[in-house]
């Protein structure tokens, strides 16, 4: 039995354990989860390993990668340059960035990069990761790169480009880079354990990512064995062509190894945050309301961070996904605690967000990478997190 530490306020026993379920019935190998109510930590909880080779235990200060959870960071990042009066969001992204403005890009706003409603997803040619992760030669190749579509009149996941864009405008407006500028302007303040650009000194900390092998691939499996409502997101994972294999397939290689220190290093905004579980609901919670005297947003930043841009069918994904300008928003398949909540996924199960109607924020972080949808444990535990605020 996986042994988990830390501790949970009274009426939150369930989430508790939910969590340590996680590992005895839902394949979690290390893991952490952290609740905020009302700007004061009411779960607190880690356990598993950090390093399956090695058997390093997960400890209250292990650090995790939560790919594209990093989003919410740096559209938090641009959130404050807009209510310092630093950025306009419904300004052209070409008034920051001329450069940006090539081929029919002139009067995107900024806030169409935030939404997903630019439609620069794809670098053609795409460019080599070692160049991308020097940051300069990718947003020159998307600068000069034209939409997959009419900027505006559709939405879709800009999954790997949105951290070059938003973090490129932050750069331009704040003269930092966006990594920086989280450290010094959202991490310093708060104390957060997050990175964008993991410094050397920190790199004893970080788990090891795990990667189970799926029960099927999709990318083999005939078209006619899949059930009718998934056979048009099949059939685009399949063909090298789709805008979805394209979209995520903007370096040589397109793959990208995450457990490599060079990667931790650099800056990838859309998906190389490492931090805690702690330092995410924190950060929510600082969204929200006030933490230990400190509130990052007004009520009015708020309102305009967290109003819908873009639902329904995504161009990218190719499921029904809703946007406000860089967190996204629930959807039936993923309800949160509420309407009003607001946050952002990762890869393989992270998950973050802070939900206003009841003064929740939520940071779950996991190193067991479980592709697809069928991932239950973020779900069963927010869903424990509901229960207890019924209670």
């Amino acid at each position: 039995m996986t042994t988990v530490s830390g501790e949970v306020a009274v009426g939150f026993e369930g989430v508790r354990e939910a969590f340590r379920a996680g590992f005895e019935e839902r394949g979690d190998v290390g893991a952490a989860l952290c609740v905020y109510r009302d700007g004061r930590p009411v779960v607190d909880l880690w356990g598993g390993v950090a390093d399956p080779e090695t058997g390093r235990p997960w400890e209250r200060d292990t650090l995790q990668l939560v790919y594209s959870a990093t989003k919410g960071a740096t559209a938090t990042a641009a959130h404050l340059l807009a209510q310092r009066g630093e950025l306009d969001l419904d300004a052209p992204v070409a008034a920051y960035w001329p450069e940006f403005g090539a081929h029919g890009k002139a009067e995107i706003p900024v806030r169409w990069l935030l939404s997903h409603r630019a439609g620069v997803v794809t670098v053609e040619p795409p460019v080599p990761l070692d160049e991308a992760l020097r940051w300069r030669p990718m947003t020159d190749a998307l600068a000069a790169q034209r939409p997959a579509w009419e900027p505006g009149t559709a939405h879709g996941y800009h999954g790997r480009t949105f951290g070059w864009l938003v973090g490129e405008v932050i750069r331009r407006v704040s003269g930092r880079t966006p990594g920086r500028f989280f450290a010094e302007e959202v991490a310093g303040p708060l104390g957060l354990d997050f990175f964008i650009g993991l410094p050397d000194a920190e790199r004893g900390r970080v788990s090891r990512m795990v990667y189970p092998k799926p029960e099927y691939d999709l990318s083999t499996v005939p078209l006619a064995a899949v059930p009718p409502e998934a056979r048009e997101f099949v059939a685009a994972l399949q063909d090298p062509g789709s805008l979805n294999n394209r979209a995520f397939a903007v370096t040589e290689p397109a793959e990208i190894d995450f457990n490599s220190a060079a990667v931790r290093a650099a800056e990838l905004p859309a998906s190389n945050g490492i931090g805690t579980a702690r330092a995410l609901a924190r950060m929510y919670a600082a969204l929200i309301g006030e933490v230990d005297g400190v509130r990052l947003f007004t009520p009015e930043t708020l309102a305009s961070a967290t109003a819908e841009q873009a639902a329904g069918a995504d161009r990218v994904i190719m499921v029904p996904t809703r946007f406000a300008s860089g967190y996204m928003l629930p959807v039936e398949t993923s309800p949160l605690t509420g309407p009003r909540a607001f946050g952002h996924p990762g890869r393989g199960g992270s998950l973050a967000f802070a939900d206003p109607g009841h003064g929740i924020a939520f940071g779950y972080v996991m190193n067991s990478i479980v592709e697809g949808a069928e991932d239950p444990r973020a779900g069963a535990l927010v869903e424990a997190v509901r229960e207890a605020l019924g209670r």
